[in-house]
């Protein structure tokens, strides 16, 4: 596992490439797994090391979504898919998109509209296109979608159960 850490003004990102303990569960190349937060390795060892999940990947499925700003179509690549079997002894397909929180509501208004502001709610429309494609896609497959957030993360201190 090999680690950058990026600073971005004030935010300090943390991104390289994950190197799976178990590289036989992973769906595509496990020598190019990269992660681009602590949250998504956070995500990868959990998935990794987990004896429910099956098989899981890292931004090895793209959707088509008409982009809200441009009205293109664009390829929206989640940040895992996986496979498990759940406690009813089901195997289920699941799509997960790690962000956090505050990218998941829509920004309140200011009184002055910031390019910060700008920048937040464009991200926030764009992500809300993908996440409705997504869901579109998941309905259509028979998969379940969520977005995992720092809320669902800090309660991984031990491997939850599926």
């Amino acid at each position: 596992m090999r680690k950058r850490i990026k600073r971005i003004s004030s935010r300090i990102l943390v991104q390289g490439k994950y190197r799976p303990k178990n590289p036989s569960k992973y769906k595509g190349d496990p020598t190019n797994i990269i992660y681009r937060s602590s949250w998504e390795l956070t995500v990868f060892k959990y998935l990794d090391n987990n004896p429910s999940i099956l098989k899981w990947a890292s931004e090895e499925v793209f959707i088509p979504y008409r982009h809200p700003l441009t009205n293109r179509i664009s390829r929206y690549f989640p940040d895992c898919w996986l496979r498990y079997k759940n406690n009813k002894g089901e195997i289920v397909e699941t799509i997960w998109e790690i962000k956090p929180k505050k990218q998941t509501v829509p920004p309140t208004v200011p009184k002055r509209k910031t390019k910060s502001w700008k920048y937040n709610a464009e991200q926030y429309v764009i992500n809300d296109a993908k996440w409705k494609a997504c869901r579109k896609y998941c309905d259509r497959k028979g998969y379940s979608f969520q977005i995992i957030t720092e809320d669902i993360l800090k309660h991984w201190s031990t491997i939850p159960s599926l």
